[in-house]
């Protein structure tokens, strides 16, 4: 029992001494990337191990690139793994624009990758436009009726403008002011809504794709609804304004008005009682006169017989 059980120790602790020696140095894979045509030395397989590189995907990503016709560096993809980014993408991009024809090299493919960029989505992008719906836009023309446009936006990626040029977001940002911008100064809904190309041929004018990552193939308008009056809508508010204005200026003239009125009741009021003091002085000054012998009886009696008749002449007038 102790042999046997010697032998099966050794047994694993031979198999264990070899899954080590497989790890270190993967003869597999570089079994395969030989009968697949890649010439990879084995030592730097196991010094990929060594820098926390899978030898995997580098070998797997040589293979594939290989047989489709590329002329792939190892340490070029090495590196970039090390820079954190996708191989497999980039490799897989690399195919698709050579079976594309479009021109894309290795190191502008790692670029596009490492700015944050799908590379393989991009190229796909270009062989394959896609197309981007608009939110509804509001636009005024010249005759006050509002319009709401939808628009279809066609678009291929860029290659050469990936790394720096602006997303999605610029380009619907752009159209949306071309389209504002041309209704705008369009002299009448009717002829936007008889004409909706016209919009589109004036927009896409404008090289609208410019500092993008994309290029614009078309714009189609794809619905137009017409909105509210705002033309109307608008000489409603002035004219409620210039209403309000007017009243307040009414209600402050009859504020001064009624202030005015005020102080004229004052006024009279002020010389009614400056009247008032002045008959009760005249008793005094008449006792004064006849002291004095200014004033006679026959004058007073004169006095008298003219005021009588003065009261008289009113009574009879009211």
């Amino acid at each position: 029992m102790s042999s046997v059980g010697a032998t099966l120790m050794w047994i694993a602790i031979g198999i264990v001494g070899l899954f080590i020696l497989l790890w270190f140095f993967p003869i597999t894979l570089w079994f395969q990337a030989l009968i697949s045509g890649v010439r990879i030395n084995l030592i730097q397989l196991v010094l990929m191990r060594w820098r926390k590189v899978p030898p995997s995907t580098i070998v797997m990503a040589m293979v594939t690139g290989t047989k489709a016709g590329l002329t792939l560096d190892v340490n070029a993809l090495e590196a970039h793994y090390l820079a954190k980014g996708n191989v497999t993408k980039v490799v897989n991009a690399l195919i698709s624009a050579d079976k594309a024809n479009i021109p894309l090299d290795f190191k502008m493919a790692a670029a596009i990758d490492l700015a944050g960029r799908d590379v393989f989505e991009a190229v796909q992008m270009s062989v394959n436009p896609k197309v981007i719906n608009t939110p509804p836009v509001s636009a005024v023309a010249k005759d006050g009726i509002q319009l709401i446009a939808k628009a279809r936006v066609t678009v291929r990626a860029n290659i050469k403008q990936l790394v720096g040029g602006a997303g999605e977001e610029t380009v619907l940002a752009r159209v949306g002011e071309g389209i504002v911008s041309s209704i705008g100064s369009s002299s009448s809904h009717k002829s936007v809504l008889e004409n909706p190309d016209h919009i589109s041929k004036v927009v896409l004018e404008k090289g609208l794709d410019s500092g993008t990552a994309f290029e614009i193939l078309s714009i189609d308008i794809a619905d137009i609804d017409v909105g509210k009056n705002i033309g109307a809508v608008l000489q409603m508010d002035q004219a409620n304004a210039d209403k309000n204005i007017a009243q307040a200026r009414a209600e402050e003239r009859r504020a001064m008005a009624v202030a005015l009125e005020q102080e004229m009741k004052a006024a009279a009021q002020e010389a009614r009682a400056k009247v008032i003091l002045a008959e009760a002085e005249i008793p005094l000054a008449m006792a004064d006169a006849f002291r004095k012998g200014n004033l006679g009886i026959m004058d007073y009696y004169r006095m008298k017989n003219i005021q009588a008749d003065t009261d008289m002449r009113e009574q009879i007038a009211k």
